[in-house]
């Protein structure tokens, strides 16, 4: 019989399957920013369900991306902040940020840009106000 062998992942099937997703990456992304707790996190992914980002969260806990602090307190607190290896990721994110605006620009597609306070606590310089509609 032929010995079958077991196929390693490829380091970019590494990658999705620790940071891929809709939310994943910009849980991490927000919390390159600093230290949140679960209702800040709630108000800058308000799309994502409270069952999902729960979820999300416990898996990125899981893969040791970020650390989950919950405080012995009523009512509950509960704190998130990058560990070290999920600060390791934030040169993967901002170029996928940075490729993400190119294409948008390319395709005479509008994005949402970070709030300038935000661009400003992540150590970017904030983008210009300007509508992203190339003009015919």
């Amino acid at each position: 019989m032929a010995e079958q062998r077991q196929m390693m992942p490829h380091p970019v099937e590494v990658t999705l399957s620790i940071i891929g997703g809709k939310w994943k990456p910009l849980i991490v992304f927000y919390l390159l920013g600093g230290t949140k707790r679960f209702s800040e996190l709630r108000r800058l992914l308000p799309q994502a369900t409270q069952q999902m980002l729960t979820m999300q969260l416990r898996e990125l806990e899981q893969a040791g991306i970020l650390h989950r602090h919950v405080y012995a307190q009523v009512p509950p607190k509960v704190e998130y902040s990058l560990t070290e290896l999920g600060r390791s990721i934030e040169s993967v994110l901002r170029q996928m940020c940075s490729w993400g605006e190119w294409y948008s620009e390319q395709m005479g597609l509008e994005f949402q840009r970070l709030p300038s306070h935000a661009e400003a606590h992540l150590g970017k310089q904030p983008a210009p106000r300007t509508p992203t509609a190339r003009a015919e």
